[in-house]
């Protein structure tokens, strides 16, 4: 043990192996062993992974997820204070990614107690490199909104990204999620949904999105990662008069005037504001059956 009450204690973020055991660091059963006190997402996933990697955890375990975090943090930050070493896990990979941590690890820091990190495997990045996508830049998104709306709202947010986006997503909404995905961004726009990373299952499907999204729809399995294309750089030879529509319509419904859609649209696509104008009025007399050379719009 490493508890000592002259001087603070450490806080150490453990990565997990996100499916294959063996993937686990070698440090991480030192750790383990050596802890004060080991905080687990699920302390029976705890156990199945000490008794996978042949260790004995050597202090108190205590469990840390979503539902006690809050309550639980300041009981840890005492521990830490005290001289313990406290060793964070979670379900798979690394605490705080969309799992419990950050919370600890900012009260921790607010007391000037080290943190430090046992490197583990990463679905994110295992996601990006398998992807076939630009990994030279992107944004890690989590976990969207579960309400169509909201999850919808987010998307539009980010519909403009140049960089490669990464999203958390479980089986029973992906189709959803893929959906939504090609409404916001465009169903041509490539993506690779990456299922039960370093499983025996493991399953990387590359496609445009409206095609995910048609696959998606018959059922899948297991841990999820998307990765979706970035946006594609700005310029009049790249937006058709169809792509042009769909993103005064996507500012339109996220409350913008048509007017400053249009000036805002053209404006990212180094076009005349009357071009723009005019690819809207054409959709707009398309849809209602009248002439392309109508003026105006209601």
């Amino acid at each position: 043990m490493t508890s000592s009450p002259d001087s603070p204690g450490t806080l150490v973020l453990a990565g997990t192996p996100i499916g294959d055991v063996s993937d686990a660091p070698p440090r991480l059963s030192k750790e383990l062993a050596d802890a004060d006190v080991i905080a687990a997402e699920d302390t029976r996933r705890l156990r199945r992974l000490t008794q996978a990697l042949g260790v004995t955890p050597g202090g108190r375990v205590v469990s840390y997820f979503e539902g006690n975090e809050s309550a639980r943090t300041p009981e840890l930050v005492e521990a830490l204070a005290g001289g313990a070493r406290v060793l964070l896990v979670t379900d798979a990979g690394m605490p705080s990614v969309s799992d419990p941590g950050y919370r600890l690890v900012a009260a921790a820091v607010e007391r000037d107690i080290k943190v430090t990190a046992v490197p583990g495997p990463s679905a994110v990045l295992t996601a990006l490199a398998l992807s076939g996508l630009p990994v030279d830049r992107f944004c890690f998104e989590g976990f969207l909104p579960r309400k169509a709306g909201e999850r919808m709202g987010r998307l539009r947010e980010v519909a403009e990204e140049r960089r490669t986006l990464v999203y958390f997503e479980a089986p029973h909404r992906l189709d959803d999620t893929l959906a939504a995905m090609a409404e916001a961004f465009g169903a041509d726009r490539r993506a690779a949904v990456c299922r039960e990373l370093t499983k025996t299952y493991e399953e990387v499907k590359r496609g445009p999105l409206g095609e995910l999204a048609k696959w998606a729809a018959e059922g899948v399995r297991g841990e999820i990662t998307v990765v979706v294309e970035g946006a594609p750089e700005k310029g009049a030879e790249s937006l058709d008069a169809s792509e042009l529509v769909r993103r005064v319509q996507v500012r339109e419904e996220a409350g913008e005037r048509r007017k400053e859609a249009i000036a805002a649209v053209a404006a990212e696509a180094g076009l005349p504001k009357r071009e723009v104008f005019d690819a809207v009025v054409a959709a707009k007399n398309a849809a209602r059956g009248a002439p392309s050379g109508s003026k105006g719009l209601s």
